[in-house]
């Protein structure tokens, strides 16, 4: 492994699955042995996938800060991270514009699929066609279904990655030839992922569409844009699409730490409108599917797995849930992570979130092995 030698094997999440059902006792007896499976390479996630004989060109990736490779760190807005401590555990330490430590969900998800170790961003300028002929990212941090919720940080919104995307596939075809592209563009992975930060950054934060909308018509209205963006997507030649679920973001350390009458535990109430907004989603799925031939959409839920090692980090080698590693981990990202923080932690890899919003490296990597071995199974054998 070049980029991360403590990549979770899938043989591990599923061993931890086994023993999340033992008794305390026996967990404490095992601990040692959790943390061994922890740091079995991820090769064997890679033979996994080989096994099934799958055949994914590429992966196409649209979103927000959870699949961002640094795509802002070329546009006019607030919402980066291309400075330290981010990016301290990937390849040397360069921060790349990932919120996180280290790598992200998507870049093991395209290492486990035996393409590449990191997915770039299509706005760097130092990758070129050649580079995003197996995998780019259009994703852009801090937008939203919503274009209202990219206009809160001058983010890139959905349509604006479309577009991108149509100029990629002009560049496809010039780099590999008409045929080579469409093979490319018809078999690649198309995964989305985004929604949180239209309820966390926009309804929830801001005077707009809570006035406009209840919770339920906004969340229909999230999925009515959602359901356009896979159609349009559709009929520019993408059939396999994996929708991104929203995680259990009331656990997040940012909604714990202003729940003061709650005793700083999760915001039961934002996971019950995650869980119930991920419902919709799938409804939007088993439609979409129904609707387009030859489309293959499938929901890559991360919430279950990641509120489970909220719930169980001991089982999954964790210490901390509550707080991010980054700064006093309450409150603190973007530009608050600073690097001069005394508070910021020694080794993440203790740490469930990297920073008040986003995972560690070692959660992306678990909750990437649960996706690839679970909804996206479903493309390894078709």
């Amino acid at each position: 492994m070049v980029y991360f030698s403590k990549a979770t094997s899938i043989y591990a999440y599923d061993q931890s699955l086994a023993l999340a059902n033992s008794s305390p006792t026996h967990l404490k007896q095992m601990a040692p042995l959790i943390n061994i499976l922890w740091l079995l390479p991820i090769q064997f996630l890679v033979l996994f996938v080989k096994v099934n004989g799958a055949k994914i060109p590429a992966i196409i990736v649209f979103g927000d800060s959870s699949v961002d490779a640094g795509n802002n760190n070329y546009i006019s807005t607030v919402a980066r991270s291309n400075f330290q401590p981010y990016g301290r555990d990937f390849n040397g330490g360069r921060p790349t514009g990932r919120f996180s430590n280290g790598k992200i969900t998507t870049d093991f998800i395209s290492e486990a699929l035996g393409l590449k170790h990191t997915i770039p961003a299509y706005l760097d300028p130092s990758y070129h066609i050649s580079d995003f002929a197996t995998g780019v990212t259009f994703a852009s941090a801090a937008t939203g279904y919503d274009n209202a919720t990219s206009d809160v940080l001058s983010v890139i919104p959905l349509w604006k990655q479309l577009e991108y995307y149509k100029d990629y596939q002009k560049k496809l075809r010039a780099y590999l030839g008409d045929g080579k592209a469409n093979d490319v563009i018809s078999h690649a992975l198309y995964m989305i992922s985004v929604g949180t930060n239209d309820f966390l950054e926009n309804y929830y934060a801001i005077p707009g569409r809570s006035s406009e909308y209840t919770v339920e018509e906004y969340e229909n209205f999230l999925v009515g844009v959602a359901a356009s963006f896979t159609e349009k997507l559709y009929e520019v030649g993408a059939r396999k699409i994996s929708l991104g679920g929203l995680p259990p973001m009331g656990c997040m350390p940012l909604e714990r730490t202003g729940n003061f009458m709650g005793g700083s535990e999760c915001v039961e109430s934002f996971n019950n409108l995650a869980a119930d907004f991920n419902g919709r989603l799938n409804s939007l799925v088993i439609k979409q599917n129904k609707k387009f031939h030859g489309m293959q959409m499938v929901l890559s839920d991360p919430y279950g797995i990641l509120l489970d090692i909220i719930r169980k980090p001991g089982d999954y080698g964790f210490e901390e849930t509550r707080v991010a590693c980054c700064a006093t981990g309450m409150f603190e990202m973007g530009y608050a992570c600073s690097r001069s923080n005394p508070f910021t932690c020694s080794n993440a890899d203790k740490f469930v979130f990297w920073d008040s919003f986003h995972p560690t490296q070692k959660t992306c990597s678990i909750i990437a092995h649960y996706i690839v071995k679970h909804p996206l199974a479903f493309f390894l054998s078709h």
